[in-house]
């Protein structure tokens, strides 16, 4: 009884660590390291960027995308936009090459290989000094690149991401709890901003300076990911962007969410795992420790979930309380799993919603540990159908 104890209290510190503790350490070091801007006003002419966007059977979405793109508030003369097919099938590329005459250039890859291998193809097509990363799925709003764009006077900083805003699919079944994880993960990179930098870029909108995108990333790894580490490797800083807003329709059921979560969660792990010297504290500093305490204990929550249950089991047998306790939990989760199993049946509340949610993350990344430790690669890159919006 006391061993058991004794990892039920380590369980439960881990996960309020993790989702509480380490914020609130992140609050009060960002108050009293609080940056100071050091951007200043320039008459210099912006800089050349590319925007890439590598894509796989977008052809429902394709042309409103670039549509968006074409809008966005930055010179034409100044940017160049390259779509990037990932062995498209269903049209797309015949959509893409009808907007050649504005600019837009098409890079085919021959066989299917995944987005990163996509962007890594892309490299050697690319003729901005800076480089911006986002999906076909997203809505970027008309200022976003040039708050981006604007953090670069800033000599320290390396790669800018946006702050992504977690908005209503247009389809009535949307994931309204995965709203409110959105909203965390955005707090919390506003906090480690402010202390260092953060550990992990945006995948639907980043900006990264063109030498440091032009290092090979592996094509199995997460190259939003790996952008924040290879830039803190070359002594520079990844920073999240309030300002610059980057509108996500929400997943239309938990069951598309939790297949990207086991993909990105795949991908990610073995992404530290080959970037793992910056966990090293003695050379990285504050840097590693954020590291651990985003990534590193987020991942392995869900085995000190495991650890929680089979305790509160085995105690069920001899304590009314446990017993208890373990039928609340059941209450107020099968809703949000009804959502999961059968979305559009049932209409679900925001708060009923959020533990279904909850529970689909903490099993995804439960069977992204067993891909990884079994040896299997990431499931091939299916970019998530959703209908993107246009920004209100």
């Amino acid at each position: 009884m006391t061993v058991s104890r004794v990892l039920l209290a380590l369980a439960i510190a881990l996960c309020l660590y993790t989702y509480a503790g380490y914020p609130a350490l992140l609050k009060v070091l960002s108050m009293v390291k609080r940056r100071r801007s050091s951007r200043i006003a320039s008459s210099k002419p912006l800089p050349r960027i590319s925007i890439v966007l590598p894509v796989y059977n977008e052809a429902n979405v394709i042309a409103a995308t670039l549509e968006r793109l074409l809008a966005v508030d930055y010179p034409a003369d100044r940017r160049q936009i390259l779509v990037v097919s990932d062995a498209s099938t269903d049209g797309t590329d015949e959509i893409v090459a009808g907007f050649a005459d504005r600019g837009v250039e098409l890079l085919r890859q021959p066989r299917r290989a995944g987005k990163t291998a996509a962007e890594n193809a892309s490299r050697r097509h690319l003729t901005g000094e800076i480089i911006v990363n986002t999906d076909a799925s997203v809505g970027i709003d008309a200022t976003a690149i040039k708050h981006l764009i604007a953090e670069f006077a800033d000599p320290t900083v390396g790669v800018a991401s946006a702050h992504d805003v977690s908005v209503s699919s247009l389809d009535a079944r949307a994931n309204s709890g995965e709203g409110a994880y959105v909203g965390l993960e955005m707090g919390i990179r506003a906090l480690e901003t402010e202390v260092s930098g953060i550990v992990g870029a945006s995948g639907c909108l980043y900006a990264i300076r063109a030498d440091l995108h032009m290092h090979p990333i592996p094509d199995g790894l997460s190259r939003d990911f790996a952008s924040a580490l290879t830039a803190r490797e070359h002594g520079w800083r990844a920073v999240s962007v309030p300002r610059a807003l980057c509108y996500v329709p929400r997943s239309a059921s938990l069951k598309q969410e939790y297949r990207r979560k086991v993909r990105t969660m795949t991908r990610g792990i073995a992404t530290l795992a080959h970037k793992r010297a910056l966990l090293n504290p003695f050379r990285y500093g504050a840097f590693a420790w954020m590291l651990f305490s985003h990534k590193v204990c987020r991942w392995i929550v869900p085995w000190a979930l495991v650890g929680i249950l089979g305790v509160m089991a085995a105690w069920a047998f001899t304590s009314v309380w446990a017993a208890g306790l373990l039928v609340a939990g059941a209450v107020l989760v099968v809703p949000g799993l009804m959502a999961w199993l059968r979305p559009g049946a049932v209409s679900m509340p925001r708060l009923l919603a959020l533990p279904g949610y909850v529970v689909a993350g903490n099993v995804a990344a439960l069977h992204a540990w067993v891909r990884v430790l079994t040896g299997r690669h990431a499931p091939v890159w299916e970019p998530t159908r959703r209908e993107a919006p246009a920004p209100q």
